[in-house]
């Protein structure tokens, strides 16, 4: 991928501040003043070259997307590598916070996942490399600009990174609907800790499901027996929260 689209006034602004390299700004002519001077001064400053152009060119350009008059083109998408993410936790002296995704494969899942990420001070994200969403400008959209600060790592095998991740003395928790325990008041939380979110259908593979150190599943009150894959999520990333914070 020689390049890539960043749309809406979030993400933009976003990539802006992160220092991700942006090669040009695209505003469109009806856009709003108030929504793109900051932008334009903030562009300016960094000598960003910035072109006025036809709406039509944006729908184009980013078919879709509720881009709000500011596309930005961008170098591509810079992953890191799983051990970059346990660096970083430990650069702030914290126990690691991981989310692993097998198999999240629509885009707007992963970007509300990111989003709620960088809100609960997870330290990376972890996806396979196949059958999986990468970080699209759909994904940037709906993570609200969450993408540029919460790193993410391709793998090419998701039960080699778990091994390696268990000899680092990480904690491997994975949400299912069929286990025993619960996720509230778990004690699982306040150590260093990898928490596997599984597919939006399937839920997570045998083999992943079989590599988890504990399983645990949410309380469920009402007839339908399953949460969008992001809320669910979202729901066990901040009782990882409120563990660690009880502890502090």
């Amino acid at each position: 991928m020689e390049e890539e689209w960043i749309a809406g006034k979030h993400s933009v602004t976003e990539a802006l501040r992160s220092g991700r390299t942006i090669n040009k700004i695209w505003i469109a002519d009806t856009a709003q003043k108030h929504l793109t001077q900051p932008i334009i001064s903030e562009a300016k400053k960094l000598g960003i070259v910035i072109q006025h152009v036809d709406k039509r060119k944006l729908d184009q350009t980013v078919p879709g997307i509720q881009h709000q008059g500011v596309v930005a083109q961008a170098a591509p998408y810079a992953y890191v590598e799983v051990e970059d993410i346990l660096a970083a936790a430990k650069a702030k002296n914290e126990h690691p916070f991981l989310i692993l995704l097998d198999e999240i494969e629509d885009p707007h899942n992963l970007g509300s996942i990111l989003r709620t990420a960088d809100c609960t001070g997870a330290h990376g994200v972890i996806v396979p490399k196949r059958r999986s969403a990468a970080v699209t400008v759909t994904v940037s959209k709906t993570s609200a600009g969450a993408v540029e600060y919460v790193p993410v790592a391709r793998v090419s095998n998701l039960g080699q990174t778990i091994d390696r991740l268990k000899e680092e003395g990480v904690w491997v928790v994975g949400t299912d609907v069929t286990a025993h325990e619960g996720v509230f008041g778990n004690g699982v939380f306040t150590g260093p800790v990898a928490l596997v979110i599984g597919n939006e259908n399937k839920g997570m593979g045998r083999l992943i499901r079989e590599k988890c150190d504990v399983l645990i599943k949410l309380p469920m009150q009402g007839q339908i027996n399953s949460l969008n894959a992001s809320v669910a999520a979202g729901v066990v990333m901040y009782e990882v929260l409120r563990s660690r914070q009880a502890q502090e």
